[in-house]
């Protein structure tokens, strides 16, 4: 249990908090490995008399020097501040272009494995990268080698023979090209992806809407407010402070439908909710429970003050607006109101407040009744 808690301090000391960072740290100490055996490879070819001893280390002391700036920079979170790409995907691309450039510039009779590397470097980007960058990024590679290769065709002809830098000259071109190609499909196939996960996620918003809310009024419907509900129930329970339940009923509806039509009845249901719920406290649930009957879960209210909430409501409806719908268009509505009793169930709370609609209606509608 010891060494493994000794491993996980050392990692978080090389690599950093688990999350993001440790990944782009991680990826980061991948180019330096790779490089560490490009050393043990490159003095194998200084001992066959390949390649120069003073040439070799400077290189990989170019090499590992720049891949351990690399691992700070990520490590440090500084290449947080300094580019919106937090990883520095391109920079990491263009110090191997460079790297291996310089590498087949003092690599002599084994440069040719050089060029295969050099593909390697161009497919390391092509998840993070724009898709338009791969061709750039390849042309970039093909010219560097080519300018190396005409160079030491010139310069030294006997180890770099101008006839073969010419064929070298045209595989790499062939091979920077359709690595391009493949680089550039795999980015489209990678952005149609991504593209079909935002749709994706778009319609999983869509379905959880069309769930819990109520298609014609926006608001919450009879399953969410239930589960609303339930939850507010549970912390009254637990001495969260009381809870109130109104049902609300529109006044005479079926005379809107009847004498204005349905679509002015769906009209005077969206204003309604709208007008009601700009009155109310964000912890406060209102719901459509039904035709044009609704509920309101009012959280650490007690009865009293949930009576004045009602009777504020009602002030707002009756200055609603609703003769945008119709001319001299007036809506008032009537309600239950109970605050839940100890040990009471919400369907027992609910069973009472519609009594005391009931008993708001046959007194005359237009007011609230308490239980």
């Amino acid at each position: 249990m010891e060494e493994k808690s000794l491993g996980q301090r050392a990692a978080t000391i090389v690599l950093g908090p688990a999350g993001p960072v440790r990944v782009r740290t991680s990826m980061t100490l991948i180019p330096f490995v790779v490089f560490v055996l490009f050393a043990f490879v490159q003095h194998g070819e200084v001992m066959l008399g390949l390649i120069d001893l003073t040439e070799s280390n400077w290189l990989t002391a170019f090499n590992l020097g720049g891949s351990a700036v690399f691992y700070l920079l990520v490590r440090s979170r500084l290449s947080e501040r300094l580019s919106r790409d937090p990883f520095l995907t391109l920079p990491q691309i263009l110090f191997p272009i460079c790297s291996i450039t310089w590498s087949y510039a003092i690599t002599g009779p084994a440069r040719g494995a050089v060029i295969a590397i050099m593909v390697v470097t161009i497919v390391f980007g092509m998840f993070a990268l724009d898709p338009k960058m791969a061709p750039r990024l390849a042309l970039l590679a093909f010219a560097a080698l080519a300018s190396v290769m005409a160079w030491r065709g010139a310069t030294a002809p006997e180890r770099y023979p101008p006839v073969v830098e010419s064929v070298h000259a045209l595989f790499a071109a062939i091979v920077m090209g359709a690595t391009a190609v493949v680089v550039i499909r795999i980015g489209r196939l990678r952005a149609r992806l991504a593209e079909q996960k935002r749709e994706l996620a778009d319609a999983l918003a869509l379905n959880q809407e069309l769930a819990t809310r109520d298609p014609l009024t926006g608001l919450l419907n009879r399953r969410a407010m239930a589960e609303l509900l339930a939850r507010e129930h549970a912390r009254s329970v637990r001495g969260h402070g009381p809870l109130s339940v109104a049902l609300l009923d529109i006044d005479w509806f079926k005379r809107v439908n009847d004498s204005l039509g349905h679509g002015a009845g769906d009209d005077v249901l969206r204003r309604f909710g709208t007008v009601v719920q700009s009155q109310l406290r964000i912890v406060d649930g209102l719901a459509r429970w039904g035709g044009e009957e609704f509920l309101l879960v009012m959280p650490g209210t007690a009865r009293d003050d949930a009576l004045i909430v009602l009777e504020r409501l009602r002030a707002a409806i009756a200055r609603g607006g609703f003769d945008v719908i119709a001319p001299s268009l007036a809506i008032t509505f009537s309600a239950g109101l109970v605050q839940l009793h100890s040990g009471e169930s919400q369907d027992a709370a609910i069973d009472r407040a519609d009594r005391a609609l009931y008993q708001a209606k046959k007194a005359g509608r237009d007011r609230v009744e308490a239980a």
